[in-house]
């Protein structure tokens, strides 16, 4: 099976459904984060391993909690994982956090400064040319 195939992309869903559903509604652990989404999944073409990214709104000791506590629960994920979904193998799943929507944010907010920057210089320099 090859990386981008139909069957892996729909296996990618499918993990990323369910590992939402299990980290929102069956995880305990008061160090995850609510505000915990899993962006993406990769699974491998084995089916043997699995990358799952996972962005947490919160400050960075936040993020590192959250991350802890699925690394320490993974054994549980899985387990749910394998009763949920009809694999063929249950993938063994590595949590990497995902900053980008973060990053997003950031840029989004630097950009809507410099542009208020922009239209502040222009009407200033309107309204000087006015009086003269």
């Amino acid at each position: 099976m090859r990386k981008n195939s139909i069957k892996n992309t729909r296996i990618n869903g499918e993990v990323q459904r369910e590992l939402s559903n299990i980290i929102r509604g069956e995880m305990k652990d008061p160090r995850i984060n609510p505000l915990t989404s899993v962006v993406a999944v990769e699974v491998a073409p084995d089916l043997k391993t699995c990358k799952a990214y996972i962005s947490v709104l919160g400050d960075e000791e936040s993020q590192r909690n959250t991350l802890a506590g699925l690394k320490s629960a993974e054994g549980f994920i899985r387990s749910k994982l394998a009763k949920s979904i009809n694999l063929r193998n249950t993938p063994e799943i590595r949590f990497v956090l995902d900053q980008s929507i973060e990053y997003g944010v950031k840029m989004s907010k630097m950009i809507d400064e410099v542009t208020k920057d922009i239209r502040d210089e222009e009407n200033g320099g309107n309204d000087s040319a006015d009086e003269e």
